[in-house]
């Protein structure tokens, strides 16, 4: 029993960093310097003690960590859906406008931006019921979740280090339709997009799956 009190004393912010991760929030290393440097610092240790506790920490690269969730609920996986589309949207008006895809974390995301990105997808939107101030509500669901900032609760919102986990799944999507475009086209490949260029979400309007 010492032992393992010597463990918890040796790792303060469990309890912080617990209810951040059991929330269903993600740790950016961008947003929260110290927690971050406390659980690389000791990052065995709570991955262990987490896994016991049976939770799985996942730590990225990039700058940021989460729970792996093994199951959600109706209204999770509702949320989830509609958050990745939201992603997809702005992902998909900023590759449209230019905008390399792998520093969105620089990208204003103002009224103007997300009434640019309901104009491009307002069929898909509407279909969703989504509008645009559904659209600001679900960047607040965001930034609690760790996707996104709002500084200083100013008009705009910037995007965390996390919200790669929407991009890697909207690049892995834009992959399989290319792929099975080159198959039904007998494996043309004349057309080299370029990150930055071109329409993320063609032929991908009807998918459903959460990151």
């Amino acid at each position: 029993m010492s032992l393992l009190v010597n463990e918890l004393q040796a790792l303060p912010a469990l309890g912080e960093l617990f209810r951040i991760f059991n929330g269903g929030k993600h740790l950016n290393r961008m947003a929260e310097p110290a927690l971050w440097a406390e659980l690389e610092g000791n990052l065995d240790q709570y991955q262990l003690l987490f896994n016991a506790l049976g939770f799985v920490l996942q730590v990225d690269g990039r700058g940021f960590a989460w729970f792996q969730q093994q199951e959600s609920s109706a209204n999770i996986s509702k949320t989830s859906k509609r958050l990745a589309l939201l992603f997809m949207c702005l992902f998909d008006t900023q590759a449209d406008a230019g905008k390399p895809l792998g520093r969105f974390g620089e990208w204003r995301i103002d009224n103007i931006l997300i009434q640019q990105a309901f104009t491009k997808h307002k069929d898909l939107l509407q279909a969703e019921g989504l509008d645009t101030d559904e659209l600001e509500r679900l960047l607040g669901i965001a930034t609690r979740l760790g996707f996104a900032t709002n500084p200083d609760q100013k008009d705009y919102w910037q995007l965390l280090p996390a919200a790669s986990r929407y991009l890697d799944h909207i690049h892995a999507l834009a992959g399989h339709y290319k792929a099975a475009a080159e198959v039904m086209s007998g494996g043309n490949d004349d057309d080299d997009t370029e990150e930055g260029d071109g329409d993320f979400l063609a032929g991908a309007d009807d998918e459903e799956e959460a990151v």
